[in-house]
């Protein structure tokens, strides 16, 4: 026999179904991502209407059958309308919506991306913060999440933790000066050095401190241009090699982007 559910969740994605239905995706605390079906959702006069669009944030009444959910009532709390408002950050609230989608499963414990996806969407409603900063902040806070950060705390070779400015995305680590010195006094190891990139104190800082701080703490803070764009370069740069998938939303996004 099913049963009625009420799981706290975000509508991830939707997709129409016949002529009138819904399939949507979505996060919950309860039980990881999940799909269900919101019948007659794409009627005008539908109580789902609304609440079962992407970004929507509440409460899912949802009933379980053996092998489908299906909403019987939504109590949404929050529908991020503002990112509706504003194109730039609706590319990048649709982006980090696919990223989720992509790092999280289903009867997982997937709470700390609940989190971090809906503190990501309240920064980006602001105009406090920089939506470059905060796609770096999320990308890299889900890769912690999901344990596939890099190691940025240490240098490989000599374990110091001091003079940290070389950073590879392609081996995930960083050397020391003194490390990268040496290596430079061996022509061997020459054709091994420009995958590493030089970066500012600050900027291994700013790494360190995504990946180590809570979630309330993450959107507290900005960085220099100098800062950003080092940051950036170090995530795409790891990202390029340790993740293997094209995002869609990632391609309109830049596309977007260099409109600017």
């Amino acid at each position: 026999m099913g049963q009625n559910l009420v799981m706290t969740g975000m509508v991830l994605n939707a997709m129409p179904i016949g002529d009138y239905d819904k399939r949507i995706t979505l996060l919950t605390r309860e039980r990881g991502k999940i799909t269900a079906f919101a019948r007659g959702a794409r009627k005008p006069n539908s109580q789902f209407l609304a609440a079962t669009n992407p970004f929507s944030f509440g409460e899912f009444e949802l009933f379980e059958g053996r092998s489908t959910y299906t909403v019987a009532k939504v109590s949404i709390q929050n529908y991020f309308r503002e990112l509706a408002a504003d194109f730039n950050a609706a590319y990048y609230g649709f982006y980090f919506l696919e990223f989720a989608d992509y790092y999280c499963q289903e009867n997982n414990d997937e709470t700390e991306m609940l989190k971090l996806l809906y503190q990501t969407l309240r920064a980006l409603e602001s105009p406090a913060f920089s939506n470059r900063l905060v796609r770096c902040i999320y990308e890299l806070k889900t890769l912690t999440i999901n344990g596939e950060a890099p190691n940025v705390f240490g240098c490989t070779k000599c374990g110091k933790k001091e003079a940290l400015h070389w950073f590879s995305g392609k081996t995930a680590h960083m050397l020391c000066d003194h490390c990268v010195n040496e290596l430079k006094r061996k022509p061997e190891n020459m054709s091994a050095l420009p995958t590493y990139q030089k970066v500012q104190e600050s900027t291994v800082y700013t790494m360190q401190y995504i990946m180590t701080a809570k979630l309330a703490k993450l959107y507290t803070f900005s960085v220099s241009d100098q800062v950003l764009w080092e940051l950036q370069q170090c995530i795409r740069e790891y990202m390029k090699y340790y993740i293997n998938h094209s995002f869609k939303s990632l391609k309109i996004l830049e596309e977007v982007e260099n409109m600017i």
